[in-house]
């Protein structure tokens, strides 16, 4: 285990490579670079210790929480598409209703 965290800001590869392999085992992706010598004896400085890994939990494949199962109700589907089409007929017509009643006839 390691402990970069002084090192993020000097880091000349970013601390975005870093932060990436946070928490997981980062040898290949440190191996996989290809780094100096120097940078190898830098880790000594940060080492922190080794992982026991007889505490590590195993593996369980993930399942996901059971819900029930939502069965939309089409007919209220097709009430709002019809009210949608419907309800600007309807203020159109109500719009020409009223401009028509209100319009006072030509003399001639």
């Amino acid at each position: 285990v390691f402990d970069v965290t002084k090192f993020l800001e000097d880091h000349p590869g970013g601390d975005d490579v870093l932060l990436s392999s946070t928490g997981k085992d980062a040898t290949d992706d440190f191996e996989d670079v290809g780094h100096s010598s120097s940078a190898r004896a830098m880790m000594d400085e940060f080492y922190v210790g080794d992982i026991d890994t007889s505490t590590i939990p195993s593996k369980r494949k993930y399942t996901p929480p059971k819900q029930p199962h939502y069965e939309q109700d089409k007919t209220s589907e097709f009430v709002i598409k019809l009210l949608q089409f419907l309800v600007p007929l309807l203020i159109l017509g109500l719009a020409f209703g009223v401009r028509s009643y209100t319009k006072t006839p030509a003399s001639s």
